[in-house]
């Protein structure tokens, strides 16, 4: 469903998903998913970034550690040029 190029793809590949033994042992995620279909409106670079968090929460995870190590700064100067 994340390679599908529109959103009529998108609904297809979740009937596929919808229908084949995934599906039907867990019918509750192809009912989650029926919500995604929406962020078919937005180009799939965005779609990529609205659907995982890996880039986000990886820089994130990276500023945390640099101050958690520097403790205290002076002003928001001081962190913003550290960062």
């Amino acid at each position: 469903m994340y390679a599908a190029s529109n959103e009529a793809a998108a609904q297809q590949a979740l009937q596929v998903f919808a229908e084949g033994p995934w599906g039907v042992s867990y019918p509750t995620i192809a009912q989650s998913w029926k919500h995604v279909t929406p962020f078919f409106v937005f180009p799939p670079e965005i779609r990529r970034v609205v659907y995982t968090t890996n880039a986000i929460e990886s820089l994130n995870m990276q500023l945390r550690k640099i101050i958690k190590t520097r403790g205290h700064f002076p002003n928001n100067e001081a962190a913003i040029k550290l960062l």
